[in-house]
């Protein structure tokens, strides 16, 4: 004889509904540095960098709050052994601007138009020729100020928006050429 057992399942389901969606945008840029000496390239590297909150915000100002943009970028290299930080700004970067180069101020970043959600100064790279021996250990990229092109202003107004510290410091000779590339993405994750 058969025994029938009843079997009863019971089934609760909760349905979790998240109160918003977080979404991020990444920002990064990534530098590449080539070391030429006498018509030959004897060094080279790709490294990140430190975004400051003040290019950061500025950004925001300049796309969403209808601050004026600034049209022209400049590249600062530095001379002494400075950890950037995100606090840093134009009037207080932090570090010592080098002069020791040829050309007479700071050197533009030349940008092509974005693509693919980068912006780069790959095909117009920035060319500091050192004019003594001096030890490099960064670059930054400014805008801004009261003369942005001068290697020595550092007046209200500008904006640091982010600074590239080597992992090795770089010695150079005068008549060595420091060429500095930065590629700035903004990507949706």
């Amino acid at each position: 004889m058969k025994t029938i057992i009843p079997v009863i399942t019971k089934f609760d389901a909760n349905v979790l509904k998240s109160a918003g969606a977080n979404f991020r945008i990444p920002i990064g840029t990534e530098w590449k540095f080539e070391i030429v000496r006498d018509g030959k390239v004897i060094d080279k590297w790709t490294q990140g960098n430190v975004l400051t909150d003040e290019g950061l915000d500025a950004m925001l100002d300049i796309m969403f709050h209808a601050s004026t943009q600034i049209t022209t970028w400049y590249f600062a290299i530095f001379e002494d052994d400075y950890t950037p930080l995100i606090t840093n700004t134009y009037a207080v970067p932090g570090y010592t601007e080098s002069t020791a180069y040829t050309e007479a101020a700071r050197v533009a970043f030349v940008e092509a138009a974005a693509s693919s959600k980068s912006i780069t100064n790959s095909a117009s790279k920035a060319t500091f020729t050192m004019n003594a021996s001096k030890t490099i250990y960064g670059a930054s990229l400014v805008g801004g100020g009261s003369d942005a092109t001068d290697n020595t202003d550092t007046a209200g107004g500008g904006t640091l928006f982010c600074s590239s510290q080597f992992s090795v410091a770089k010695s150079l000779v005068s008549t060595d050429v420091l060429l500095v590339q930065c590629t700035i993405t903004l990507a949706d994750s």
